[in-house]
Parts: structure tokens; sequence; C-alpha cells
């Protein structure tokens, strides 16, 4: 156990893992339920279809690196990945094994440093407007369309329309790997799973939502409190992306925002950089946990 270690007993970190679940359960259960029943939800259902990490993995609550929790509660951490039993004053407790996390998931770790502190060196781009969203739906009369339970709000010809008339400039690849066919030369740039490194922005809807991925593929390193931060960026994100994009939501309770008009634009640029400031903070804490695990050996 390192010296620096924080040693918590379990009136001090039971309450903290009931009231995340809690908080966790509030956005899972509703999806599961759904699951249950055959039902889908154009918004509610991304962070757990699109994303790996399933519901019960969420609940989990996890302290982070250097934090040791005792108590008979705690003896279940004795079967979860990456935790070891120490000793302490109090009798044995549980904590993460930084280097056994550190060297199973060092390429994921690598990754996510790369990621996160190039895309927080640059500037962003609010000029995309989602339109990623609309060119995934462009030539829907020959494509069909990915969300075929929703109608179009302004019909093929119009989604189309907007496309054509608008100037496309994804960075986020994957969003672009699911443009139509026909919308992949309109878009003036082509991402890569290669250069995504060098392509990634900080204004980006899709790059944003993704600092959920990166908080749960790093964890039990990242605090749960964190991952739950993230996650509920991510879910605010869906919802007005979803709203942005060529779908009718109405029976879904969204109003949209028309980013065919200026007024629609310019609403879309206030929510994405209130967005991005959220994000901006998120991927420094998140940057930092990267960078204090350790190298692999």
């Amino acid at each position: 156990m390192p010296d620096t270690a924080t040693v918590l007993d379990a009136s001090q970190w039971m309450p903290l893992a009931t009231d995340h679940e809690a908080r966790a359960r509030a956005f899972g259960d509703p999806f599961v339920e759904r699951r249950m029943q055959g039902r889908r939800h154009p918004i509610e259902d991304f962070l757990f279809t699109y994303y790996t990490q399933k519901p019960g993995q969420l609940y989990r609550w996890h302290p982070g690196a250097d934090i040791v929790l005792t108590g008979e509660a705690a003896q279940e951490r004795t079967g979860w990945k990456f935790y070891r039993q120490v000793e302490t004053v109090q009798g044995p407790g549980y904590e993460l094994d930084v280097q056994a996390f550190a060297q199973a998931r060092a390429r994921a770790i690598e990754f996510a440093r790369i990621i996160l502190s190039r895309t927080a060196q640059r500037q962003g781009n609010f000029a995309c407007f989602g339109l990623h969203e609309w060119a995934m739906a462009y030539k829907s009369e020959v494509n069909g369309i990915r969300h075929e339970y929703l109608p179009l709000r302004l019909g093929a010809g119009g989604t189309d329309a907007v496309v054509e008339s608008e100037r496309i400039r994804c960075t986020h690849f994957d969003a672009f790997r699911f443009y139509t066919p026909q919308a992949v030369d309109l878009n003036e740039l082509h991402p890569t799973r290669e250069t995504q490194p060098d392509m990634e922005q900080p204004a980006c809807l899709h790059a944003n939502m993704d600092l959920y991925k990166w908080a749960y593929k790093l964890s039990p390193a990242v605090p749960s409190d964190l991952v739950m931060e993230c996650f509920e960026l991510a879910w605010d994100i869906r919802t007005m992306d979803m709203r942005a994009s060529p779908y009718d939501l109405g029976d879904w309770g969204h109003q949209p925002i028309r980013i065919e008009t200026p007024a629609g634009k310019a609403e879309y640029v206030r929510l994405q950089k209130e967005f991005a400031t959220r994000a901006d903070e998120l991927r420094l804490r998140l940057l930092a946990v990267a960078n204090d695990l350790p190298c692999a050996e």
C-alpha cells in the first residue's frame, strides 16, 4: 500500500457507492426496462448501445487510485478485476492494483494520453452545425436511413437539399464512417482512424461525447464521479445532437434545432460552446488520471 494512500472505512465509502449507483441507475434502469419490452428510444439508448460499457458496469462505484476501502462490504472486491488486498491498521483493505492495470491496459492508456492531450491543445471548430447526422441520411430514398423508425423532418428531398447547400467539414472519424456513400465526397475532410489523433478538436460533439468512452476505458483508475460527469455530458450532447439532426423527434417531446436556418445555427453554436467548456475541464481531469498511471514495462 502506498504511503500516500487514503484509507476509508465502510461508513465513509459506502454512502458514496450507494449515491453513485442511484445516480447511474436513473439512466440505466429505464434503458434495461425498454430492452426487456422491445422498445427503443432514439436519444436515451445511445450511450448503452453505441458505447461498450453496460449498465451493470456503470453502476459499480470505484474510488480511483490510492484509495483503500476497508470493512466487510469491501471484501467482494477480491473478485473485481484490478483490485488487490492490502493490510491496514484497520485490517484487510482493497485497492486498485495500479501496476497490474497499467500493464494490462498499456495501449489504451497511451492512446488516451495522445487523444486527450492533442485535442486539448487545438482550437475548436464551431461551424459544423451538426451536419454529420444529415450526411448519414443523405439520399435516403436510395440508402434508407439509420433510424428507420424516425421520420425525416424535411422529408428525403428537403434533407438532401440541406446537405447539398451547406459546407460540411466533419473532423470525427466515428461520425464520418457512417456517411452514406454519396455524402462521403461532400465532406471537405476525410478523417481516418489513423489520422484521428491529428484531427480531433474540442468543439466536436462526438469527440466530447467520447470523453465518456475514455473515462470507462481507464476505469477503475478513473473515480466514478468523473465517469458520471463524462456520462452526463455525453447524455446532454446526444440530446442536442439529435435535436439538430434531420429527424422529427416530436413524439419523444423534443423540439428541433433548425440548423438549416440562421436562428438554428446560432442556437447550435451557443449550445456547442457550452458543451465545449464543460468538456475542456473533464478532458484535463481525465488526462491527469492517464498521466499519473505508470508506463508499462
